[in-house]
This record gives structure tokens, C-alpha cells and sequence, in this order.
């Protein structure tokens, strides 16, 4: 009887370790299946791989076996034993969930096999602890079966990578499987393949683009922020598969690695190339920023000799990309000089007379080769947002549209989701949601759009900025130092991440009893929720995902 009720202890360890095992493949998911970024998270705080729960509820039962339990056998270590196993295994709910755990194909098969992991490390550890009899001390066994079980519990963060390593083989398979028929498919429909990278902006000036070619042409691009070999190869096939109408297909491509890119071409063989801009966003992962600039000319290297390449001649890492000759066609934009300062074999698309409102955009648009200009007008917000149109016109009127036609296509923009997208609240307040993510560049003119509104409190909420390596801690202190002289109020979320824009904000003279720090974006939401009047403004900049607010 004895041994039943030991096998039931260790079933209910085991039952919490796969449901730890379940919550954690929502991180792990988050950090994209890769195991070193995952055990990076999880060693960054005690708490993530010691929980508190489980060790204090394991202690007590011990505890309280040892110190009331006299007699050697009975029901009561069974008891208290099953009392603390289920109060250990089970933690408790997360208190804000961002972005739910997507129960995809890959994750099933990640989940399964490391349940097995999970099992067969339980059947070890059980048959290891039912070999321990030592008369009259039946208390002992219940104390070992329930360290077991803790020890189980510890180490399902392992049993998920171990799970990872034994799918490697499988998903490598269905990868090249995945691969290949989106090589056909790219092959079967021939489009004009037009690649887009860059530190920020990809998603933005993709979307621009698409906008502007359908005026004239079929254009199909990857949607949201679909810009991993995996996304692609997922727009390709299930979009653009039998759909021979399409033009012109425009890939975002991304890269926290170098050769990502790389791979990219390799898979979409792309005709033209944008370089949005290079900058410190994942900045931790590649070390510094010459290796960002050399991983996204990685674009320019997939391109054919006759191929057409579009820089952003404002960005200094940028323009060097321009200035090395390939390929022979190269066009530049900028909206930084004016179109009589233009250098020798300078940018050929400039903007002037840049004006922003409420309304939106307008400035001058110069194409220097031809000496033809355009009055442009848009809805959209935040000045980074014309260098975005610069480029995606470039490509336009290379591939045959006037700069009239582009005007007009621009006039009717919307911004990309969650980019700087403006919009009225059922109680009166305007809310700026620039959610997606933030980067130096984006920030100021987020913060610049927040100040066009004259009403008596404009909120920044925000986490900061994060991967930005050891450049974070200043640039967030920036981030402070910009904010005071355009928000009214502030709730940083986050005590820790957000430590530098309150030192930048109080720098600047910002008043302290009008800074808030709060643990949560829900917090925040009944704040303002609470506290702000019609004709308020509110701008979200960035919203971390669940790694960081865990």
C-alpha cells in the first residue's frame, strides 16, 4: 500500500513537471526554439530556474514529517507528502500574459518529446529512490520520493532543451521540406523579387512599397513581420502559391545571426534591394554595430550585377554601402540635404520642405536626375516615416511609375500595425500606438508626434528599449532626456529595465511626482483608464514581449 501511495506522490511531481514544462515552451517560443538565447533568460533570474514555490512547500513538508510524524508508518506522511507535492508542482498563474503560447505543429512535436524526456527522468530518479529502505524510518521515503520529484520539477527548463535536441533531426527534415516547396513555388510564379532589410523600418517601407506598386502592378509582400526563412517560406507557400498574377513579391528579411540574409537571397533570389538603416536594434546579439552593417549588405551581396539596389544615403553605415560600387545600378535617398547640395553620384530622391500636423505629412519630393518634383501629402505620422517613402519610391519609378503616380498612391498610406497609428478612444482619448518596437531613431519621432497634440496631458507608457547590447543604458537615458520635453506624464513599466529613463527624465528637470513606474502594461491601462480626460493623448512606445516582464 505503501509503495501506491509513494508511485501517486511522484505521478503528481511528474503531472507539474509537464505543466512547467507546458508554460515554459511558451518562453522558449519567444526566444524562437533557440536553446542558448532560452538558458540565457532562464539563468538571468534565480527565481525563473529555482522557483521559490515549490522549494519552500518541499522544505515544510519535510519539515513538518520530521517534527510531528512519530509513528513509522501510518497514512499521515502520505498525506502531508501529497499535500506539498501538489502545492509545490502547480505554480502559481502568470499574472500578465502578452502574446498566448501558439500550440503549433512544431510545438506539439516539442511538448511530446519532451514529456518522454520528462518520464524517462522520473522513471530513473523513482527507481533510484525506491531502492532506499531503511527500517522503521518509513518517513525517509516519503522525504526522498518528494525531493525527487522537486529535482524533476527543477529540471523541466532541461527537459524542454533535451526535447529540442531530439526533434533537431526531425525539423531539419521538415525544414528542407519546407524550403524546397517554396523554391518551386518562387520558380513556378516567377515574380520580380524585391528583398528589403534593416535594423528598423523593414516592415514599414515593405508596406509603403506594396501600397504604392499595386496602384499599377500586382504585388504580393510578407505580412506583419513575417521576415525568418520559416515566415518567408510561409508567405510564399501559402499565399503566393498558384497565383500567377503576382508581379512582384517583396520579401522583408531579417537577421539576428550573420548569414541569415544570406539564406534569404539564396531561397528568394532577389532583382532589387532596399537598405532601410543599420542601427544598435539587436545590437547583443551581433556585437557591435560594423557586424549589423555587414550582415544586411548580405542583401546587396545576393543581388545579380544587373540588379538594383536602394540605400538610405542619411545613415553613415548605409551610404559606405552605396560607395562600394555594386551593383551598377544603385540609388540613393535622403531627406537630409538639399537637392543644390547634392554631391557627385549623391542621392537622386530628396525631401524638403518637410512639414508635419495632426493631419499627417507633407514636404517636396526631388527626383536630381530629371528635375521633376512632387507635392506629397500623407496621413501618416512621424518624420522617419518619409525617409520609408523615399525609398519605396525609388523602387517605384525605377520600375516605371511617375512621381505624379507615386504622389498620389502616397496620399492614401495607412501605417503599418502598430507603427505610430493614431486613433480615438469611445471616452475621447487619442491613443499614439507605437507598440511594436522602439528604436532610437523611431523614438524622437514618436515623441514628436505626441507633442503636436495641445491637450492638457500627453502619457508616455513605456518599457524602454531593450537588445541594444552595451549601448542600452545610454540610449534609454536619452529615451528619458527627449521624453521630458515632449510628454506631460510618464509610466515606465518596469522598475528595473526602466532605471535609465528615469534618471534621463529627472537629468532633464521633468518633474518627479508625474513619473510612474508600474510592474505591468495593465497597470498602466487602468491609469490612464482612471486618470486622463477627453482630448488626452497617449503614446505606447515598445511593448516587450513575456521574457521581459515575467
Amino acid at each position: 500500500m505503501i509503495d501506491v501511495f509513494l508511485i501517486l506522490i511522484a505521478a503528481i511531481w511528474l503531472a507539474g513537471t509537464c505543466w512547467r514544462i507546458y508554460r515554459q515552451a511558451h518562453y522558449y517560443q519567444i526566444e524562437e526554439y533557440m536553446s542558448g538565447r532560452y538558458l540565457r533568460w532562464m539563468a538571468a533570474e534565480r527565481a525563473r530556474w529555482l522557483p521559490n514555490r515549490p522549494l519552500i512547500a518541499l522544505l515544510a513538508g519535510t519539515v513538518f514529517i520530521l517534527l510531528v510524524v512519530e509513528s513509522s508508518d501510518g497514512i499521515l506522511p502520505f498525506i502531508i507528502s501529497t499535500v506539498a507535492a501538489a502545492a509545490a508542482a502547480y505554480p502559481a498563474a502568470v499574472s500578465e500574459v502578452k502574446k498566448a503560447f501558439r500550440v503549433t505543429a512544431r510545438a506539439k512535436r516539442l511538448l511530446a518529446a519532451s514529456f518522454v524526456v520528462a518520464l524517462a527522468l522520473g522513471i530513473v530518479l523513482y527507481a533510484l529512490v525506491s531502492q532506499v529502505r531503511v527500517e522503521g524510518l518509513l518517513q525517509l521515503r516519503f522525504i526522498l520520493i518528494s525531493l525527487a520529484g522537486w529535482l524533476l520539477f527543477t529540471l523541466a527548463p532541461i527537459a524542454l532543451v533535451l526535447g529540442n535536441l531530439l526533434m533537431t533531426p526531425v525539423e531539419a527534415f521538415l525544414r528542407r521540406q519546407f524550403v524546397r516547396r517554396a523554391r518551386g513555388v518562387l520558380a513556378e510564379i516567377d515574380p520580380v523579387v524585391i528583398g528589403i532589410t534593416g535594423s528598423y523600418g523593414k516592415t514599414s517601407t515593405k508596406h509603403y512599397l506594396a501600397h504604392i506598386l499595386n496602384g499599377r502592378y500586382k504585388t504580393y509582400a510578407t505580412p506583419k513581420s513575417y521576415n525568418t526563412m520559416m515566415g518567408v517560406c510561409i508567405a510564399i507557400n501559402n499565399d503566393l502559391a498558384h497565383d500567377y498574377s503576382v508581379e512582384y513579391f517583396i520579401a522583408e528579411m531579417g537577421a539576428y545571426i550573420p548569414g541569415e540574409i544570406e539564406q534569404l537571397c539564396d531561397l528568394t533570389h532577389p532583382r532589387i534591394g532596399i537598405i532601410v538603416e543599420v542601427g544598435p536594434q539587436h545590437l547583443e546579439r551581433f556585437g557591435s554595430l560594423d557586424n549589423v552593417a555587414t550582415a544586411k549588405y548580405e542583401l546587396i551581396k545576393g543581388l545579380p550585377a544587373d540588379g538594383v539596389a536602394v540605400f538610405n544615403f542619411d545613415n553613415p553605415y548605409v551610404r559606405a554601402m552605396y560607395e562600394r560600387d555594386y551593383p551598377a545600378t544603385r540609388i540613393a535617398v535622403s531627406r537630409e540635404i538639399a537637392p543644390e547640395a547634392v554631391p557627385p553620384g549623391g542621392p537622386r530622391f530628396i525631401a524638403t520642405d518637410i512639414s508635419e500636423a495632426l493631419e499627417g505629412l507633407s514636404f517636396v519630393l526631388h527626383d536630381v536626375a530629371n528635375g521633376e518634383i512632387a507635392e506629397v501629402i500623407t496621413p501618416l505620422l512621424g518624420v522617419h516615416n518619409v525617409t520609408n517613402i523615399l525609398l519605396a519610391t525609388a523602387v517605384a519609378v525605377h520600375e516605371g511609375m511617375s512621381l505624379a503616380d507615386v504622389a498620389r498612391r502616397v496620399r492614401s498610406l495607412t501605417p503599418a500595425e502598430s507603427r505610430l497609428v493614431s486613433q480615438t478612444t469611445p471616452q475621447g482619448i487619442t491613443i499614439l500606438n507605437d507598440a511594436y518596437s522602439a528604436n532610437p531613431v523611431g523614438i524622437v519621432s514618436a515623441l514628436r508626434a505626441l507633442s503636436l497634440h495641445a491637450s492638457k496631458t500627453r502619457l508616455l507608457i513605456t518599457p524602454g528599449m531593450v537588445e541594444l547590447g552595451t549601448l542600452q543604458e545610454s540610449e534609454n537615458r536619452k529615451l528619458g532626456e527627449i521624453a521630458a520635453a515632449h510628454a506631460t506624464d510618464v509610466i515606465l513599466i518596469g522598475p528595473k529595465q526602466t532605471a535609465p529613463i528615469q534618471a534621463g527624465l529627472l537629468d532633464a528637470g521633468f518633474p518627479a511626482e508625474r513619473i510612474h513606474v508600474m510592474e505591468t502594461l495593465r497597470e498602466a491601462q487602468d491609469w490612464y483608464q482612471n486618470q486622463l480626460a477627453p482630448g488626452d493623448t497617449v503614446l505606447f512606445l515598445n511593448d516587450l514581449p513575456d521574457t521581459y516582464s515575467s
